[in-house]
């Protein structure tokens, strides 16, 4: 028997500044919800590598609250996020200093499954933002970044909603 490795779709979004992958996890949006909102469970499915810790913030974000992760990215540093965009069990955004977002938006899917299309938004971020993502080179690795996220989160998710 072959096991078959699990991937996120890579989308192409039309905007060089937006990087989106979606994935079908078996689980309610709820329970994907309860996840994404809970900053102290950011590192489980963190995709990136980069979170080590959280280190401030409630145990459920809703519009406008704001939780402080420790990071690593070369060098150890502390960020605050500010969720920006949310509607309970179908989406939440956060952003921080630079401007740029994480969104994730679900989408019921009525068998017990949830669609995920989680995007890294750099729209927003100001002229001194971007000439940074681009210096770094961020969008392409971020892309990865996503997907390897949305992965993680569907191991999470689904493991928890049995």
């Amino acid at each position: 028997m072959t096991s078959e490795k699990v991937r996120s779709e890579i989308l192409d979004t039309g905007n060089p500044k937006i990087k989106s992958a979606r994935i079908i996890v078996e689980a309610s949006p709820s329970t994907i919800f309860a996840i994404l909102s809970n900053p102290k469970r950011h590192r489980d499915i963190d995709g990136s590598a980069t979170v080590t810790a959280n280190v401030s913030g409630p145990e459920a974000l809703v519009l406008g609250s704001k939780f402080g992760m420790k990071m690593r990215l070369g060098i150890t540093y502390w960020i605050t996020n500010t969720v920006v965009e949310y509607k309970k069990d179908e989406l939440i955004a956060w952003r921080h200093l630079g401007r740029w977002r994480w969104r994730y938006e679900l989408t019921a899917l009525g068998n017990g499954s949830t669609q995920v299309t989680e995007s890294f938004d750099g729209t927003y971020a100001p002229a001194v933002a971007q000439a940074w993502l681009n210096f770094r080179k961020a969008y392409p690795w971020t892309q990865l970044a996503v997907a390897k996220t949305l992965v993680r989160l569907k191991t999470v998710a689904e493991s928890e909603g049995q």
